[in-house]
């Protein structure tokens, strides 16, 4: 039975990602919350209370919770937590920014050094999917979206960087590890900062459309791609591709991602 964690399930891509998981009953899906009271497990599902991933204890609680469950193998971790905050050239936001950083970076990187330093937990079998952002690439930021938002975009950056080095560190012993762009969704994240206006446009999904593309790509992600970067959906909502890689109509889907 694969056993697969979702770090950051009770919402959004990742609760979408634990529903689409748990509908194939042979999977067994661990699915973490921060709440102390989040939702009831069910016969594949089971919750598992009181992770932060912006808190330094997160890994050992969550480490704890799997011993005390005897799981002594995960096939696929997928780390979905984040937080934005829109910020200006005239509104940084000192505290703004290192919340982002700790939730979007420090936690999911010292989550996996917890998990990959644990017994057996992650091997060869093993996949580790960071849910990062197009906004992360350097390459892709142009003048045509200006800039802004400086804790979000460079703790993407600064998340993809640390995919590529645990990729390099666990690269020997076959875990596959990548950062991908799951879409632009619509989601109370990204409602929360005002982008609803742009959903139309944008072609924004839902985050189940979402989950649905990205499972499925990760099915056929192995160690041949590891340190990759990218977009499952394709180029369709990235704003800035047409003028960086060329005509969308031209880009493939999956499509890799520049740094």
């Amino acid at each position: 039975m694969p056993t697969i964690l979702i770090v950051g399930a009770t919402r959004g891509l990742g609760a979408s990602l634990a529903n689409a998981y748990k509908s194939d009953p042979n999977n067994h899906v661990l699915a973490t919350a921060r709440t102390a009271n989040p939702p009831p497990s069910t016969k594949n599902l089971t919750y598992i209370p009181g992770i932060d991933i912006a808190t330094p204890d997160a890994g050992k609680t969550l480490l704890n919770f799997v011993h005390t469950r005897s799981i002594s193998h995960i096939d696929i971790v997928i780390i979905t937590a984040g937080y934005f905050a829109t910020e200006s050239l005239k509104e940084p936001s000192f505290e703004a920014e290192e919340k982002m950083y700790r939730t979007c970076v420090i936690g999911p990187t010292i989550l996996v050094t917890n998990l990959a330093n644990d017994s057996k937990l992650l091997d060869s079998k093993s996949k580790v999917i960071f849910v990062s952002s197009e906004s992360g690439s350097i390459t892709l930021r142009h003048e045509k979206e200006g800039g802004g938002n400086y804790g979000h975009h460079a703790s993407k950056t600064a998340l993809n960087m640390s995919a590529k080095l645990l990729s390099l560190d666990l690269k020997e012993r076959g875990v596959a590890i990548a950062a991908v762009h799951p879409g632009f969704m619509r989601t109370e994240l990204t409602k929360g900062v005002g982008f609803d206006k742009f959903w139309d446009e944008g072609g924004a999904v839902t985050p189940d459309v979402a989950a649905k593309s990205l499972v499925e790509w990760i099915s056929t992600f192995d160690i041949k791609k590891t340190g990759e970067y990218w977009a499952p959906r394709g180029p369709a909502d990235i704003g800035t591709a047409d003028v960086v890689l060329g005509p969308k109509d031209q880009l493939s889907t999956p499509l890799q991602l520049p740094w």
